[in-house]
């Protein structure tokens, strides 16, 4: 089959190879430096000008059609389709397929993700099939993606615009905080969220509890606890947010890194699909979630370190960024703020960390391996 596409590809020019293609592959001269070291056994074969320099594993990504990654969680899916459906809108005759993944953090559902070792438990398998050349584009909750994605890849590109970042808290009565019984036992496997209840609420239980959105709010009928908490974006695009859930205020519950946004990662050097996909970008949404993943990269902060981060930008450019690192125990709180024009939203970021660092930051980090998700990726 690949001889079939070298030949056919090797008897056209670029523009026909590009119509022929719809426009989903970069054209030869774009691709000169993938070529591999002489002898390798991946080398491409000389046969055809166009071909020569060519590494195979673009022409294995070579395809009309554009290729979707996603999790098979319903969440995952719906947010996937959303996108697809966006591009077709927005790119008309662009052929897409959407390929389901079960990740690491799918198939562990136990153990807290704190607990765990390593990074991106909710992304990893879509960055191997990524590089590997079997799909061109993966959709992700942007809180699961590490703040240094894979080598090769990219996922600050292109942002859509952000849904409610807020956290809610869900009980069967739709309770706030302040309502919540004496000692209430809360369901969260995540250090951000039970280090902020307990600043507010030191009275608080909590027992670990992932899985999805469904699984929780099952777990939270049946007894095993009396809240929990779910990210706002989540319940919305399920259509599941109602009475049960109270939206919580940043002043209580800061949101982690990119929570309510989608990433969109593909590979650095995919230009074709860097041009699809920057018709969903939201410049707004885009340069907070870039300070909040800068802030965490300078901090070294994961899904162990109980940090909430948030941006905001005015509607005169202006990009305030707020952070708030709390010790485990909810005992203690570093909370600071940083504000500067949209363009400079990674030194925002970065200056952000500085000051929280020159501040003590390091006494509350925790020194894990990073894992931007919390709670099993539910939203």
């Amino acid at each position: 089959m690949e001889t079939e596409i070298e030949t056919e590809i090797a008897a056209m020019n670029g523009a026909s190879l590009a119509a022929h293609l719809g426009g989903r592959v970069l054209l030869c001269r774009t691709l000169k430096n993938t070529r591999p070291a002489s002898g390798a056994a991946n080398e491409a074969p000389a046969a055809s000008p166009c071909l020569a320099g060519i590494n195979p594993l673009w022409l294995h990504a070579m395809s009309p059609i554009l290729r979707i990654g996603s999790r098979a969680s319903r969440l995952a899916l719906v947010q996937t389709n959303w996108v697809a459906e966006r591009l077709r809108a927005d790119h008309p005759g662009q052929d897409i397929r959407i390929e389901e993944f079960r990740t690491e953090g799918d198939r562990d559902r136990a153990t807290p993700l704190a607990h765990l070792r390593g990074t991106g438990f909710f992304v990893k398998e879509l960055e191997v099939a990524l590089l590997g050349g079997r799909i061109d584009l993966a959709v992700h909750s942007m809180k699961d993606v590490p703040t240094r994605p894979a080598e090769g890849l990219q996922v600050e590109a292109a942002v859509p615009e952000r849904a409610d970042p807020r956290d809610c808290l869900v009980t069967t009565q739709g309770l706030s905080p302040a309502e919540l019984p004496r000692g209430a036992l809360v369901g969260s496997s995540s250090p951000r969220r039970r280090a902020m209840l307990l600043a507010a609420r030191p009275d608080l239980a909590f027992v670990d509890l992932r899985g999805n959105v469904e699984t929780r709010l099952k777990k939270l009928e049946a007894g095993v606890c009396q809240a929990t908490i779910l990210a706002r974006a989540g319940l919305g695009r399920l259509g599941m947010f109602d009475r049960r859930m109270v939206a919580l205020d940043p002043s209580i519950l800061l949101p982690a890194a990119g929570q309510g946004a989608l990433g969109l990662e593909f590979r650095d050097a995919d230009d074709a699909v860097r041009g699809l996909v920057g018709s969903l970008d939201h410049a707004a949404s885009r340069a907070a979630v870039v300070a909040e993943r800068a802030l965490c990269r300078r901090l070294q902060a994961g899904c162990s370190t109980p940090l909430g981060v948030l941006g905001r930008v005015a509607p005169d450019g202006t990009l305030t960024l707020e952070a708030c690192l709390v010790a485990a125990d909810g005992r203690r709180m570093l909370r600071r703020g940083a504000s500067g024009p949209v363009a400079q939203a990674v030194e925002i970021g970065t200056r952000l960390a500085d000051t929280m660092l020159a501040d003590g930051a390091a006494k509350l980090l925790a020194p894990l391996d990073e894992v931007a998700a919390e709670d099993g990726a539910a939203e």
